[in-house]
């Protein structure tokens, strides 16, 4: 591996892990980060929490610190987009007018934002958040006493919601379908965030799509299918991301929603390997093909990513968790719930704070929504990684010990 050189292109979790794992694993040779971001690569998750709410500041953010990369032997070109990709020659355009040659190349580009393309989508007020820019905008322009209007009720939306609320200002959220949440929750933990975020003081209209923003200088209101005007003075866009797969689909590289991975995280070139958001890779504790974005995905795919350049193949086995953090509550979610026909409730979903929702298919249990309930979390991540199912009607039964459900399993 000496005087090879390996190139990972991305700011992300998953390039952060892969350069420190290269090391790990024992890669000699140089290592070159390419990042298109002006800061080394940096936690997301508290863009739209924490950081946004002025809990934390920017270098409390950094994955690592600079000296950090310093010490692995780690060249980071920041600000720099690689504009092409040259396969047969193995060589990266750059940005800068600059050129890179690798031996080893690695895509960990993450995903973008899904945007608008309404009319007064480009109106100053009009924001999007993805980024450290992104949440800086948003701060900037939040006031107490203002009037922030969310466009999509996901996890992002939701969780901005809370976040501005704390800053003082008037909240409504915007989603197109009958309920918030609705692509990855189960109906009981969309009525309990709708009723929490109501306690919280916060207006949600479902069933309603938006149809232009409005406004001369600056965004002052968001029009509704329905034909009512919601005024504003922020509007925050969180209707999804896009893997970023363009610079692997002008390369050449196999792309279906995400680009496509073996389970070593290789591309369909065996030089390259991907990790994170950007991936579509083949999960066989669920027997499918999913894309995932989560900060676990992108670090466990980065070590598996990692090995795989250094020659050591291990196939990538994890189990899928997220979590979201909104007002007092932790949301912690273990495994996947696409493909349930059940619903088991721990808990008062219809009151207080604090339940878990186990999500069936048939006698097998496939996920779990644990709201402030580590317990309930941490035992069921346990067994579905050991591919067990404890009985529904026993977890239903707040009587039954919890401990003694999965012990006897």
């Amino acid at each position: 591996m000496a005087g090879e050189h390996c190139v990972v292109i991305g700011g992300s979790h998953a390039a952060s892990h892969l350069v420190v794992n290269l090391r790990r694993e024992g890669w000699q040779g140089d290592i070159t980060l390419v990042s298109a971001d002006s800061s080394l690569p940096y936690h997301r998750p508290p863009l739209s929490k924490e950081y946004l709410t002025g809990e934390r500041n920017p270098e409390e953010l950094l994955l690592r610190p600079a000296s950090a990369y310093d010490k692995l032997e780690v060249r980071a070109l920041l600000n720099c987009t690689v504009n092409g990709i040259d396969r047969e020659r193995k060589r990266l355009t750059l940005s800068d007018g600059g050129a890179l040659n690798y031996s080893k190349l690695a895509l960990a580009t993450g995903a973008t934002v899904r945007k608008l393309t309404l009319p007064g989508t480009d109106l100053p007020g009009v924001l999007y958040l993805r980024d450290l820019a992104d949440s800086d905008a948003i701060k900037e322009q939040a006031r107490s006493g203002g009037k922030a209007v969310i466009l999509g009720g996901g996890y992002i939306g939701l969780e901005t919601a809370a976040s501005l609320r704390k800053l003082g200002m008037q909240v409504t959220v915007l989603e197109v379908l009958p309920r918030i949440l609705q692509r990855v929750t189960a109906e009981q933990v969309s009525k309990f965030y709708s009723r929490v975020h109501a306690e919280e003081g916060v207006a949600i209209i479902t069933n309603v799509g938006v149809t232009a923003i409005e406004g001369a200088d600056r965004a002052t209101a968001v029009v509704c299918s329905d034909s009512r005007r919601i005024a504003a003075d922020l509007v925050v866009v969180g209707v999804g991301v896009i893997p970023a797969t363009g610079l692997a689909g002008d390369a050449g590289l196999e792309v279906d929603n995400g680009i496509v991975v073996d389970p070593y995280a290789r591309t369909s070139d065996p030089d390259i390997v991907a990790a994170g958001d950007c991936t579509n890779h083949y999960n066989p504790i669920y027997g499918r093909r999913v894309r995932l974005e989560s900060v676990q995905n992108a670090t466990d795919q980065a070590k598996c990513a990692a090995k795989t350049l250094c020659g050591k193949l291990e196939d990538y086995h994890s189990l899928p968790w997220f979590w979201s953090d909104q007002y007092d509550l932790k949301l912690q979610i273990a495994g996947l719930s696409e493909g349930f026909d059940r619903v088991v409730i721990r808990g008062d979903a219809d009151k207080g704070r604090s339940f878990a929702a186990f999500y069936y298919s048939g006698a097998r249990l496939l996920a779990v929504d644990a709201i402030n309930r580590p317990r309930e979390y941490m035992l069921t991540r346990r067994a579905l990684m050991a591919g067990q199912s404890p009985s529904g009607e026993l977890l239903a039964d707040e009587s039954a010990d919890l401990k003694q459900i999965f012990s006897d399993l």
